[in-house]
């Protein structure tokens, strides 16, 4: 496989938007300044470069230095905009007037809503009556009364942070009024009944998205913290900010792709991805990492762990304190971890029997030979868990006890109810997936899954960073997580679109109807013991969605509700005491009578997953050196694959 060219990095893209600012700035400063006329009366103009005049020194060197950056952050952004044009119009095929497809169900529900007109009238006049509300309280306000607010953020909505959205009668109004009318929409939406319950959910879907992006937060206008950094630096803020916003443009090619963290501070190998080992084993779907021992003795079967193919393994080890890969090897078990190739066109036809063969069963055959044992533990993460349940049904029906246990980080089975991105698996979507891929030489590029999953939480990913990045004119802080996060990787046409339908689309592994090799799975046939994490607040692979999936195996099964969410859910080193976590060693019908059940024991889930992994781990042998075992080691840790960038 090919080096991939890396995209280039934000410094180089900003050297070229400094011209430009240079170029806005002399422009700038041969406007004349105005001038006082002589004669009376004094026409508008004359009056108010009189006014001008009148003001200190230093005020009007602030004025003129505020004007200045003004018209410097407006050229620099149009300079961007327009380079970015020209870009796109070289590729209009990638032009869509409806890209989320939501047309279509926008007009079902707002063809039923016109069906309910006395629905409609009530829904205008409570809007009505909540605006009369907030007008009167303001008034009642500007005339010295305290009074309460009539709408507030929910909890944990961080746009309206700044003292002044309170503070400020007129920031507010604008707020309070804001979040009557997003609220008063997605609640008109989410009312609506006799629609097709996807067809609603990807409306409702599509009109947060739409509300969140109106949020006065994210206009210089109507943003206090960004309006009073702006006059504070005399306009300096706002040119940083479009130099930002011009870089983005250029580091995406022409599509504006919004940095989140400082991407130059953190090197894979030299402080993310540094716990020690070699790689034993490798092959064109994958590398097989083995970690170096830090204890004298090791449980006999080792641990082998199957991390998503979405994004690079390091999730699992970011920092020494909160790495998995480092814990895990502390409390003595030998940790193996499957490092998936960053897939290029030469790879575009690689199958998900492709990734079951040469992942799961080359990387699982590799670990017992280089342990010398003949069976192994496995963890399956996300994706890779999915992959991982459907290996096992494989195994069950060829008699393969290969794998003593299996254990699941936030990996569903069951599709039913899966999260948001069920609302990108519609068949309109997929085609248009696929002439993405089809361009792109048979691959999906990993910017386009990386907003993809911003998406899925645009407050968050998207909007916070737009605020910081450009209406304050802020540099995105060194963030390890969002590193790792915004090193997607490609994926392979031929696996990725059988995932999306045969999961997603028709929920095929839950039915019994997914068909691998000639075998027909069937996950009650998978006697395996399994352990299942899901997180309360997991967006991605909902705990109801993960709970479903838990009750379809035929074996001993130990379902764990972690707090947080689908990362920080499962990233949780003890030594943080962070979160909780919820055991209950019944499986009841339904995750809500399981919860009522449950017993809730604050911190980690981790040392109750290592007590039972422990159980299914054998008696302690002499420590395993990585570059002893059966296999010559190919290269340290992390592994080449892992830096190949999309």
């Amino acid at each position: 496989m090919s080096d991939q060219a890396t995209a280039p990095p934000k410094a180089k893209a900003k050297k070229k938007v400094k011209a430009v600012g240079k170029a806005a700035k002399t422009k700038s400063a041969a406007i004349p300044p105005p001038e006082v006329a002589a004669e009376e009366p004094a026409p508008p103009e004359a009056a108010s470069a009189s006014s001008f005049e009148q003001l200190s020194a230093e005020q009007r060197e602030m004025m003129e230095k505020l004007s200045s950056n003004l018209a410097r952050a407006a050229l620099t952004a149009q300079g961007a905009i327009a380079e970015a044009a020209l870009r796109q119009a070289e590729r209009p095929a990638g032009l869509q007037p409806d890209p989320f497809h939501v047309a279509p169900a926008l007009t079902d529900v707002m063809g039923r809503l016109m069906a309910q007109p006395d629905r409609l009238v009530r829904a205008q006049a409570d809007l009505f009556q909540r605006y009369l509300e907030l007008w009167q309280t303001a008034a009642r306000r500007a005339g010295g009364e305290a009074v309460e607010p009539v709408v507030q953020p929910e909890r944990g909505d961080k746009r309206f942070n700044d003292p002044d959205w309170a503070e400020n009668p007129v920031f507010d109004v604008i707020k309070q009024s804001y979040l009557l009318t997003s609220n008063w929409l997605n609640g008109l939406v989410a009312d609506v009944d006799g629609v097709d319950a996807m067809t609603k959910r990807r409306v409702e879907f599509f009109m947060k998205m739409l509300t969140d992006a109106f949020s006065p937060s994210n206009f210089l206008a109507s943003n206090p913290a960004a309006l009073r950094e702006a006059m504070a630096s005399r306009g300096e803020s706002l040119v940083k900010g479009m130099e930002n916003f011009a870089a983005d443009l250029a580091r995406g090619g022409g599509q504006l792709a919004i940095s989140q963290t400082d991407y130059q501070m953190f090197k894979i190998g030299e402080n993310v991805a540094t716990a020690p080992g070699q790689v034993v084993f490798q092959n064109e779907i994958l590398q097989l990492l083995q970690f170096n021992p830090t204890t004298e003795q090791v449980h006999e079967i080792p641990l082998l762990i199957f991390p998503p193919w979405i994004n690079k393994f390091y999730i699992l080890d970011l920092r020494p304190e909160n790495s998995m890969i480092r814990w895990l090897t502390d409390q003595g078990f030998t940790v193996f971890v499957a490092s998936w190739v960053n897939p290029d066109s030469t790879l575009a036809g690689k199958t998900f029997e492709d990734y079951m063969h040469q992942g799961i069963y080359a990387a699982t055959d590799a670990a017992m030979a280089q342990a010398g044992v003949d069976r192994v533990n496995t963890v399956g993460y996300c994706i890779g868990g999915t992959l991982l349940s459907s290996s096992l049904a494989h195994m069950a029906a060829k008699n393969d006890k290969r794998i003593s246990s299996a254990t699941f980080f936030a990996a569903q089975q069951d599709f039913a109810e899966a999260g948001d991105l069920l609302l990108f698996t519609n068949e309109d979507w997929l085609a248009d997936l696929e002439k993405q891929m089809d361009a792109a030489g048979g691959v999906l590029s990993g910017q386009a899954m990386a907003e993809t999953f911003n998406s899925l939480r645009a407050n968050d990913l998207i909007w916070s960073f737009f605020v910081n990045n450009y209406l304050m004119g802020k540099e995105p802080k060194p963030f390890d997580l969002l590193f790792w996060n915004s090193d997607q990787t490609r994926m392979p046409k031929a696996l990725h679109l059988f995932y999306l339908r045969k999961f997603y689309g028709e929920n095929a592994l839950s039915k019994g109807e997914l068909v691998l090799d000639n075998v027909k799975l069937d996950l009650k046939n998978v006697k395996t013991p399994v352990y299942v994490q899901s997180s309360k607040e997991d967006h991605i692979a909902p705990a109801r969605s993960v709970y479903r999936g838990a009750r379809l195996f035929g074996g001993p099964v130990t379902f764990t509700l972690a707090g947080s969410g689908h990362i920080a859910g499962v990233i949780n080193a003890p030594v943080a005491n962070k979160y909780q976590h919820w055991t209950n060693s019944d499986l009841p019908e339904s995750v809500e009578q399981w919860m009522a059940g449950a017993v809730e024991t604050p911190g980690s889930w981790w040392p109750h997953w290592a007590e039972w992994l422990r159980d299914k781990s054998g008696g302690l042998v002499p420590a395993r050196d990585p570059a002893k075992g059966k296999f010559s080691p190919i290269e340290a840790a992390p592994g080449s694959y892992v830096k190949v960038k999309s």
